[in-house]
């Protein structure tokens, strides 16, 4: 269904039951993030298995009515995978993958009668009708016109204690390149540093960045409008990997199956969508320096570090009449924009098969790899070599050069169980043959590269091969880590051996790291000792992985031991082969090597030679988590109250005459545990 605008949306929201109207000042500085932060990681750190049934869900829209601004705030409005469908208005994420593959395939099949072209009319009347409109006038977006337009006016939040400054998180960003005069609908940060300034924060591989690059070589001012609000299915449009030659307009028309319809702008000569809730207008000067912008507790779950971005100058700002202000947080994962990547996956994975890589089944990008750093791919194999198709196919394919480490299966194995993939990799990966390397463009927010945006990323060919398919291991190997071994390696802080039980060759560890070239070092001897184990001796055939992190993280927590080891790898620098005996560098010959160790520890200058500043894990401060945990009783107006430590959940009578809202049990903050993984320092972490 396509909604009216974004109250048409909250509407229906509070009608399916996913959302919550809080109307007690929650400080857009701080304490609104630490809210949804509690909100969206709710219903368990993995969103995505969750069944239905399993617990009352207390991950919901969130509406702030009073912010201390005259705009209310909406929130988390697609953090689950329910309220995304209905952003798609769909019944599952895959509904719209199927209607592009039957679009697609009614339109490109051969015509060899009349009447198998006149079918075709109605199709094409349809896609005509999506189409975006011009409007005369003015739309409900032109309302108010703020008289001296004044941002700061807006809610804009401060999400994270070292975030350089407040964020616009949810800025639907039109630009038009000179030359061709198309237009671009982006989604890129924008950070406030006045009432009429504020900071594009696009990368350099942004089609903005290079419409900005074109309006600099023509000398001219760039003009710029930003939209807030409306159908929030522009937010997901805006979002997702196109085509420099699709309009994102033109794809939501798909999607809401009705035309966008837009107005001009007052003060550029730009069109914005007539149902949005608030506009800013404004231009960027070319030859104007760049303003320093940043940090940012960003999507990695650690800060993006402040650089310098262009200056936006604000002209003009309007809004309807009862404007809502729409925002995210993002941070580590799940967030919001979780659910937003989750339905990109599963929604290109459609136009991906039908141009570039045919022989896909299906496509994974679990959460702990925010996006990028880990893709699964199922492929229908036909031949020796076909992984190494897909692999190169991929890594050409827009957004997915910026894939770190792709894991391609092939077979019944069902790529959303992650123990699956898991067993698949066990069973069919022969380090020494299977495990490909390269080098190439990364996302800018990549901070484990030794190069800034260029890294090393690896494939491993897991698909079934009649070389050296191993039979399915069932498991049930047990390996002590006595006091003896402890004696021995006093670096490691926790080894976790608990996959092996399920015939899973994976090993993770955290380590104290001391020296230079510590991880290879003591890779080498504990691959000597694992294969020395009774229960692998006879086993030296199949492939053992070791994953190494730091000592701060509990490696019995894998969804966290993942997380924190994909953002902190760089395959080609990282990767140290072994056979019992014997480590082996890349490059040489592999032949007989049995293992892999894969270090996922933070990088130094003093141990690495890595030059690079670190970013620091994004947590909330101490006096925010307090103030939240203080007022949360009067935020949900909600039972129970927190429990005392250690103590039974108290429940209190509500005042005389309030009425009771939606029951919302306490909970407490995610920083918490995160806490302890904190590096000294700021949002850069100190050496």
């Amino acid at each position: 269904m396509s909604f009216k605008n974004q109250h048409h949306f909250i509407e229906e929201l509070e009608r399916a039951g996913e959302l919550i109207r809080i109307k007690e000042f929650v400080d857009p500085h701080l304490e609104i993030a630490e809210v949804v932060d509690r909100v969206s990681k709710a219903d368990g750190v993995h969103p995505f298995p969750l069944g239905e049934g399993q617990g009352v869900r207390q991950n919901k829209a969130l509406l702030f009515e009073n912010t201390g601004t005259p705009f209310p705030l909406l929130i988390n409005a697609m953090g689950s995978e329910k309220r995304m469908c209905m952003v798609l208005g769909v019944d599952h994420l895959d509904d719209v993958a199927e209607e592009i593959d039957n679009l697609f395939h009614s339109l490109s099949s051969p015509k060899d009668s009349i009447i198998d072209k006149l079918k075709v009319l109605p199709q094409l009347g349809r896609i005509s009708s999506w189409m975006p409109k011009n409007k005369n006038g003015k739309g409900e977006c032109q309302e108010v016109v703020m008289k001296d337009p004044d941002i700061t006016k807006l809610p804009v939040l401060k999400c994270w204690p070292h975030d350089g400054g407040n964020f616009l998180t949810l800025p639907i960003i039109h630009t038009i390149d000179p030359n061709s005069g198309i237009r671009n609908v982006g989604l890129y940060r924008m950070q406030v540093f006045g009432s009429k300034l504020a900071a594009l924060h696009w990368h350099k591989h942004k089609v903005s960045a290079g419409h900005f690059n074109e309006y600099k070589k023509l000398g001219k001012r760039m003009p710029v409008a930003v939209a807030l609000g409306g159908d929030p299915v522009y937010v997901f449009t805006a979002a997702s990997p196109l085509p420099s030659n699709v309009d994102e307009y033109f794809f939501a028309g798909f999607l809401r199956k009705k035309k966008v319809e837009l107005v001009k702008c007052l003060t550029q000569a730009m069109y914005v969508p007539a149902d949005a809730d608030i506009i800013i207008e404004g231009y960027v000067d070319p030859n104007e320096e760049f303003i320093l912008e940043g940090p940012f507790g960003d999507h990695t779950g650690y800060y993006s570090l402040a650089d310098y971005y262009p200056k936006f100058h604000i002209t003009c700002i309007t809004h309807k009449k009862n404007a809502i202000y729409p925002a995210t947080i993002v941070g580590i994962p799940p967030q919001e924009d979780a659910w937003i990547g989750k339905a990109i996956e599963r929604i290109f994975l459609a136009p991906m098969k039908m141009t570039v890589i045919p022989e896909i089944v299906d496509m994974a990008m679990p959460v702990e790899g925010v996006f990028h750093n880990l893709v699964i791919v199922k492929i229908k194999k036909e031949y020796e070599g076909h992984a190494q198709k897909v692999m190169n196919a991929m890594w050409g394919a827009g957004q997915m050069m910026f894939n770190k480490i792709l894991v391609i299966v092939d077979g019944e194995t069902n790529i959303h169980d992650y123990e699956e993939v898991a067993h698949c990799i066990s069973d069919n990966v022969n380090p020494a043959s299977d495990i490909y390397f390269s080098q190439g463009t990364m996302d800018v927010l990549d901070h484990a590269c030794s190069k800034f945006a260029f890294g090393g990323k690896m494939c491993v060919d897991a698909t079934q091969k009649e070389s050296h398919l191993n039979p399915p291991h069932k498991g049930g190997l047990k390996i002590q880590w006595d006091e003896n071994e402890k004696k021995m390696f006093p670096e490691i802080v926790g080894i976790n051996f608990s996959l092996f039980e399920r015939g899973i060759f994976v090993v993770f560890v955290s380590i104290k790291k001391n020296r230079k070239n510590h991880i290879r070092e003591l890779n080498e001897k504990l691959f000597n000792i694992i294969y020395n184990t009774p229960p692998l001796k006879g086993e030296v055939g199949r492939g053992l992985f070791v994953i190494y992190v730091e000592d701060t993280v509990d490696v019995m927590d894998i969804k966290d031991t993942m997380w924190r080891f994909a953002n902190n790898f760089d395959p080609k620098r990282d990767s140290y082969f072994s056979r019992p005996h014997q480590p082996l560098p890349i490059g040489e010959d592999l032949g007989g090597a049995s293992g892999i160790g894969l270090d996922g520890t933070r990088k130094t200058k003093a141990f690495d030679n890595f030059d690079r500043p670190w970013p620091n894990i994004i947590c909330a401060d101490d006096a925010t988590i307090k103030s939240v945990d203080e007022k949360w009783r009067k935020i949900f107006r909600a039972h129970p109250q927190p429990p005392p430590s250690g103590g039974a959940i108290k429940r209190e009578p509500l005042p005389s005459g309030e009425k009771l809202g939606r029951a919302f049990s306490f909970i407490p903050s995610p920083s918490l545990k995160y806490k302890k993984m904190l590096y000294k320092g700021g949002a850069v972490a100190e050496e």
